[in-house]
């Protein structure tokens, strides 16, 4: 794996707990490799355009491309049979054409979603069009590509995302507490894809804070992820510089498109990939918010700093240790990394197998940035590292969503878009 930056670079560009910033710079499907344009990838493309403008960000981002990709991958399929859908009961069609019905689901999502983006859906909508011959293949394909997508919309909208954010802190009359909101706390309850409850994978507690493994974890991101560490190396501080939130799940859309690209996918295929990518990424942001915010365990900052009252001789207390990376605002266990690691690694391995696979991830705040991967696995693996030699997670934390993630992944795999012969 090889690091490669464009001159410059200023550390203090990237904010690391921000993803507003780094959807404003997401080059998703393009790395250094070119990618071929399809249906999927372009509508890909307008839908994060779309959320770019205006400020979709986090665990929203990841619900709307799920509907976009699972809304595809089902207009396609009534056409053409080749996968299950997730929303059986439209009528299928045929004679309709796929890639119109396809492009129509999508704007039907994004119409629904962002109406003030109409402009911009509508220029994408006609460049989709005029690649499909007018006729009444088109003309089928539209209307089976909107009814798949409200359709789709329509099974979203009681996923309680959208309820009012009504997190408590836990605290006793007086103390402090800080103010800034936890990110997205209402995903901790919200309907996930396929799936029973946000706790269905659900794992045991953290380990306890008087144990020996806590007490590993905590001297290694002590030790490891303290800004003025002396024992991460230069190549480790800049992985975690590059592994901003945005990347946790921007760089897996970004190496299934060049992978797909280079196995040469069809229509259904491709449709079908994203499809399950974009539910589990999506899932990850539900399944992981209802474990965090039922176990609410500590972050490194908090412990380290707490060291003297864990009850753990072997966790010293350092009173001005600050982590690399900036904190992020929700609960430490599980790891976010973690899971969506598991996931996606799952996922595109089940489509194109463990070996070696040659690919680049573009930072998405600074194009000049990227990471290349010799693969999936390597990838993963330092997907999750970044986040000790970051400062943010215990390892335990990482190694029990890495586990949440493949589970997910072979629910998705096992149950939705399934080969039809």
């Amino acid at each position: 794996m090889s690091y490669v930056t464009g001159s410059g670079y200023a550390e203090g560009e990237k904010t690391m707990n921000t993803l507003k910033t780094a959807i404003a710079g997401l080059a998703l499907l393009s790395g250094t490799t070119l990618v071929r344009a399809d249906v999927i990838t372009d509508w890909t493309q307008t839908a994060i355009d779309v959320m770019k403008a205006v400020n979709v960000a986090g665990n929203p981002f990841t619900r709307t491309l799920a509907m976009v990709h699972v809304s595809m991958s089902d207009s396609i399929n009534a056409v053409q049979d080749r996968y299950t859908r997730f929303t059986p009961d439209i009528a299928p069609d045929p004679n309709a054409s796929a890639e119109a019905a396809a492009a129509a689901a999508a704007r039907e999502i994004l119409m629904r979603q962002y109406p003030g983006q109409k402009a911009r859906i509508e220029t994408t909508y006609a460049a989709m069009l005029e690649a499909v011959p007018d006729g009444p293949a088109r003309a089928a394909g539209i209307a089976l590509g909107e009814k798949v997508g409200g359709a789709v919309y329509a099974d979203r909208q009681n996923d309680q995302t959208n309820v009012p954010d009504t997190y408590r802190p836990l605290t006793r009359p007086g103390a402090w507490v800080p103010t800034t909101p936890p990110a997205f706390s209402q995903y901790a309850a919200a309907k996930p894809w396929g799936m029973k409850a946000a706790n269905q994978f659900r794992p045991g507690p953290p380990p306890k804070l008087s144990s020996a493994l806590y007490a590993r974890d905590y001297n290694e991101v002590k030790e490891f992820g303290g800004v003025k560490s002396i024992k991460r190396t230069d190549a480790q501080s800049d992985a975690v510089r590059f592994w901003a939130q945005g990347n946790l799940f921007a760089a897996w859309y970004q190496a299934a498109a060049q992978i797909s690209a280079r196995r040469g996918l069809g229509l259904a295929e491709n449709a079908r990939l994203f499809g399950l990518l974009s539910m589990g990424i999506a899932n990850c942001y539900i399944l992981d918010w209802d474990a965090k915010f039922h176990y609410q365990f500590w972050r490194p900052l908090t412990a380290i700093r707490n060291g003297d009252q864990d009850g753990n001789d072997a966790t010293e207390r350092d009173a001005g240790w600050l982590p690399l990376n900036a904190t992020p605002m929700h609960p430490e266990y599980p790891s976010q990394a973690g899971i969506n690691a598991g996931t996606a690694r799952n996922i595109l391995e089940s489509v194109f197998g463990t070996g070696p696979e040659s690919f680049a991830v573009t930072d998405v705040a600074d194009a000049r940035l990227q990471r290349r991967f010799d693969s999936l696995a390597q990838m993963a693996e330092e997907h999750k590292e970044v986040r000790i030699w970051g400062g943010i997670h215990f390892r335990n934390s990482l190694e029990v969503g890495e586990s949440m993630g493949r589970k997910l992944a072979d629910h998705l795999l096992a149950n939705y878009l399934k080969p039809t012969r």
